[in-house]
């Protein structure tokens, strides 16, 4: 069986929180899926030096080009990962379909993957509803004091 997580990042891959801000969007988290059977296994926050890959792990099976359309090979995707160590100073590359230089960010993947410098994470969340809903991302980003998106991950 793989592991789950949930990927809490914001909305502008440059921005990071203070510490405490993160401190305490990292104990809202864990409240959230705490209950009598210890549901989450780990929760904890990451900041990053450089735009990092957020990605949904064993989700991501198919990646769009966002200038023609065509679909692209993963195994262009996880070259270019590899070769930027999962870390980047520039989001934009040329695309194998076409040739045109696009941001990885507008690429369309099937499962959403993000770009970021920081993310909160608990892995093995496993209360009945799995992702955050709307007022639990709100609570996150008032928190953070910027708004965030999730990232669902499997590996």
């Amino acid at each position: 069986m793989s592991d789950g997580y949930i990927r809490l990042i914001p909305t502008d891959v440059n921005w990071q929180p203070t510490l405490d801000a993160a401190a305490a969007a990292v104990a809202y988290v864990a409240r959230l899926f705490s209950g009598p059977d210890d549901d989450v296994e780990h929760v904890d926050h990451e900041f990053y030096d450089k735009v990092t890959l957020i990605d949904a792990g064993e989700n991501t099976t198919r990646i769009t080009c966002s200038s023609c359309l065509a679909e692209i090979d993963m195994e262009w995707f996880y070259d270019l990962i590899e070769e930027s160590s999962e870390s980047f100073d520039n989001l934009d590359t040329t695309v194998p379909c076409c040739g045109a230089v696009v941001s990885l960010v507008a690429l369309r993947y099937d499962w959403p993957v993000g770009f970021a410098r920081f993310e909160v994470c608990a892995m093995n969340p496993t209360r009945a509803k799995y992702e955050l809903d709307a007022r639990e991302l709100a609570d996150v980003a008032t928190l953070l004091g910027h708004p965030v998106t999730q990232i669902l991950a499997h590996y």
